[in-house]
């Protein structure tokens, strides 16, 4: 939840309805993003009168990526079914993921096959970056970028997404394709507030998207692997800047700009395997506060 209280209490109500409904144990979880509007007293309010509700309490705004890592990590039950905290994702669809889970799936992903926001501007963009992200991660579903998702609690526990990675799952856990159901899913207008997403993060987009097939094999040997590889490349590029100085060649320069193209696209995986594996050693997210913890 970051800046809902327009959404809080409703979409408390409707999670309630669902879960009593299904008649098992449960537990909801609200992780509180460094919001700046009445969203954290609401939710204090609410764990106040219902035990089954606890408030993580992020001590700033993390981003999506670290909140759902607070929310992983605090979680007791054996599955874990994500949502949104904008009220876009209905409560009414956690069913029938736990049933995909009950089949036996490791993880489960809801696809908003007729989403409800402009075609332009966020649909035809997000349906080509979902086939990016299935070519390169091999995990061929529909909607990246659905916030209802379900998973055994195994599978994600203590797993800690540096920001921007949380696009690219369930696939950034290692799954294999088989492994992973879909589900189609309600989509529904945002009922308050405004949306926190914008074009400025196809930048982000496409940086993890070169990284994320190395931090799924094996972060730390493919950093040391480019870091080698971008010395190599270093040593030719130099290598043709002395020959271009001492004898102008097209063909020469050609290779000195590839060279340096390459040892830059080098230099990004590298910092951006090294973000992965930080993330993994020091964490994402700081807590301030938890209630009914």
């Amino acid at each position: 939840m970051h800046n809902e209280e327009g959404n809080v209490e409703l979409l408390y109500h409707e999670l309630k309805e669902v879960m009593e409904g299904l008649r098992l144990r449960y537990e909801i979880i609200f992780v509180n993003d460094g919001s700046t509007d009445g969203t954290g007293e609401l939710l204090k309010e609410i764990a106040k009168g219902d035990g089954t509700v606890r408030v993580v309490e992020l001590d700033g705004n993390f981003g999506e990526a670290a909140a759902l890592s607070a929310g992983y990590q605090f979680a007791q039950g054996d599955w874990i079914i994500t949502m949104d905290g904008d009220g876009q994702n209905d409560p009414r669809d956690i069913s029938a993921l736990l049933e995909m889970l009950r089949k036996g799936y490791k993880a489960v992903s809801g696809w908003r096959r007729k989403r409800k926001e402009d075609y332009l501007s966020r649909v035809l963009p997000s349906r080509v970056v979902n086939w990016l992200i299935a070519l390169v991660t091999g995990v061929k579903i529909h909607d990246v970028g659905c916030g209802l998702k379900g998973y055994r609690s195994s599978l994600v526990k203590g797993y800690q997404i540096p920001h921007g990675f949380h696009r690219f799952l369930p696939a950034l856990f290692g799954v294999k394709d088989e492994e992973v159901a879909e589900v189609e899913v309600n989509d529904r207008r945002r009922r308050s507030g405004r949306s926190h997403y914008g074009l400025g993060r196809i930048f982000e987009v496409i940086r993890e998207l070169l990284t994320v097939r190395f931090a799924i094999s094996d972060a730390e040997g493919w950093r040391r692997r480019i870091h080698k590889a971008r010395g190599a490349i270093s040593l030719g590029g130099v290598g043709a800047l002395i020959l271009l100085i001492f004898s102008f060649n097209p063909l020469t320069l050609i290779l000195l700009l590839t060279m340096i193209a390459l040892a830059s696209l080098c230099l990004l995986i590298e910092r951006n395997l090294l973000r992965f594996i930080r993330a993994q050693k020091e964490g994402v997210f700081r807590v301030r506060e938890v209630m009914n913890g």
